[in-house]
């Protein structure tokens, strides 16, 4: 009987080491695996190299991991925003390595990676300094530079529902890198709102294939989702950004 459920996040995230590479899905705070990664804060695992959209919001998540000095490096296409303030101040004290990868990139290297692709050949960074030391190539008329995949030894997802084989359902945006993410990496850990019984989730629904999942556990309902709703955002200044149920963090002007 396949059964990858594991009893809570400690569990969850158990056996990541020193130096591993991890991606973490989350499109700023949408999707983010918030529950996996305190874990792993408290797992303890030092010298990371972490793969992710962007370097963190506010002090919670992907920041708080930051936040802890465990991170030796992260590969993004997002670094700065008006809340990445302890990226910043890391970045700017040099205690963490910065690799830059323009976000249509990160995700077809990370999708390269899942799909056995050894390389491919992008137009994206042609003329700048992201192109500097990488093969270049004109196709059809147009200028292109190689591109390598991206693997890691372990992505940390959230999806919305999962099954004990694996099977995830994601909720709208939240989907965004976790997909991909499953696919490129040895071990993929998936934190779900709920575990749902085998046939509950309509085969057509099924995001991400439980042959993708190697691990899957529940933490309920997140706490900025209300009712389907956004609620934990922020606005421009920073502050807490309410978002009526209903109503979309897009249409609310959150930052996700």
């Amino acid at each position: 009987m396949i059964d990858k459920t594991v009893a809570d996040v400690e569990s969850a995230v158990a056996g990541i080491p020193d130096g591993a590479t991890v991606m973490i899905g989350g499109f700023g705070r949408a999707g983010q695996p918030v529950e996996l990664i305190d874990a792993l804060i408290a797992q303890g695992a030092g010298d990371l190299t972490i793969v992710n959209n962007n370097a963190g919001n506010g002090d919670v998540g992907l920041a708080a991991l930051l936040a802890t000095k465990r991170v030796r490096k992260i590969i993004c296409s997002f670094p700065r925003q008006h809340d990445s303030w302890v990226f910043d101040g890391l970045y700017r004290a040099g205690e963490i390595e910065l690799e830059i990868v323009p976000q249509g990139n990160l995700a077809e290297r990370i999708r390269a990676a899942g799909a056995g692709i050894g390389a491919f050949f992008s137009p994206t960074g042609v003329g700048t300094v992201l192109a500097e030391g990488k093969e270049a190539r004109e196709i059809d008329g147009r200028a292109y530079v190689l591109e390598y995949p991206i693997r890691a030894d372990f992505a940390l997802i959230s999806a919305l529902q999962g099954d004990r084989w694996g099977n995830l359902v994601f909720r709208e945006t939240a989907r965004n890198f976790g997909p991909i993410m499953a696919t490129a990496a040895a071990t993929t850990i998936a934190q779900v709102d709920e575990i749902v019984p085998l046939g509950e989730i309509d085969p057509e629904h099924v995001v991400t294939p439980g042959i993708f999942v190697d691990r899957v556990v529940a933490v309920g309902e997140r706490e900025w989702l209300r009712d389907g709703a956004f609620v934990g955002g922020v606005d421009i200044e920073g502050q807490p950004v309410a978002v009526s149920a209903g109503q979309s963090a897009g249409a609310a002007g959150v930052d996700q």
